[in-house]
């Protein structure tokens, strides 16, 4: 069993470079030996050295092929905190290993240090690993209302992928309500597709409508110029429940250019069973060429009659 003072020397078995990654890997019995050490003293509730050679063979462990062992030298790591930040953030960017950049963005999330932020933007823009991309985008996460602005800078890119700016609505969605200032002053910006990840990751909130100016942005929302934030405008709507206040705003986005918003808007009228829309969608009906939004507005129609009849 190697004990703390060993850890020293394991680092020297291990050839650890001056970027913070192992050369080699620890051999087998020298990984269990370490995990097994590291989980006794995590469970014993004792403080995990963290002098910067214990930290670089915890390191040396992200890359071992057992699960189970890796997630005992990322949990030993994300005990000792901001210390192991640094080494972490080198180990995740430089190490020619996948597992280890894997294991290092992971264990970053345990941390959740803005301090790293920069480092797990390099990463995820430029690690073709899907896992460490997403390892990476969940440590920003984890760090709430201090990584709105990094996040938002990938949704505004125009250079981001689709994958990346999925993992970045994603991300904003995780933090929601924690950051709802930043989010709501995003939502009015002039970049739709800020606009639309802002107003998505307070979906919550705004379905709730606490406070009037989550129903201003909800009502800016139906009318904004891009048509995708438009119809999740209209989804909401429908999720709120008041017929009285918001069938009425529903009803003129029947006739929208966009067919998804004019569909999303016959689907939220017929889940608030506004009755005072019937006329309106059948005079759409009239007039809209769609073969899908037709079929949803006959099966609005058909619903809110059934809800009518129902109550006669």
């Amino acid at each position: 069993m190697i004990d703390a003072d060993g850890l020293s020397r394991q680092l020297n078995q291990t050839g650890i470079n001056e970027s913070g990654s192992a050369g080699n890997q620890l051999n087998h019995q020298e990984a269990l030996d370490l995990a097994t050490h590291l989980k006794e003293k995590l469970k014993a509730g004792l403080p995990i050295d963290s002098d910067p050679e214990s930290i670089d063979v915890m390191i040396a462990g992200l890359g071992d092929p057992r699960g189970l062992l890796r997630r005992n030298f990322s949990e030993s790591l994300g005990s000792v905190g901001k210390a192991a930040v640094p080494a972490l953030c080198q180990a995740m960017k430089h190490s020619s290993q996948v597992t280890v950049r894997r294991a290092a963005a992971k264990t970053l999330i345990l941390i959740a240090d803005p301090a790293s932020l920069p480092d797990l933007l390099s990463a995820f823009l430029a690690d073709d690993d899907s896992v460490v991309q997403g390892s990476t985008m969940g440590a920003m996460a984890a760090m709430g209302e201090k990584a709105i602005t990094v996040i938002l800078s990938i949704v505004e890119n125009p250079d981001s992928t689709e994958m990346q700016i999925g993992l970045a609505n994603w991300a904003l969605t995780l933090i929601g309500d924690r950051a709802q200032t930043v989010l709501r002053k995003a939502a009015n910006s002039e970049n739709f597709n800020v606009r639309k990840a802002s107003i998505l990751a307070l979906s919550s909130q705004i379905q709730t409508l606490e406070t009037e100016e989550d129903r201003e942005l909800l009502i800016n929302a139906l009318s904004d110029s891009c048509a995708e934030i438009r119809a999740e405008a209209a989804t909401f709507v429908g999720q709120i429940g008041d017929t009285t206040l918001d069938a009425p705003l529903l009803m003129p986005l029947l006739s929208d250019p966009d067919a998804w918003v004019r569909k999303n808007s016959a689907l939220s009228l017929m889940k608030l069973r506004a009755t005072q829309s019937i006329k309106a969608l059948q005079d759409r009906i009239k007039e809209e060429e769609d073969k899908v939004v037709l079929n949803v507005l006959a099966l609005a129609i058909n619903q809110i009659n059934k809800t009518t009849n129902n109550k006669i």
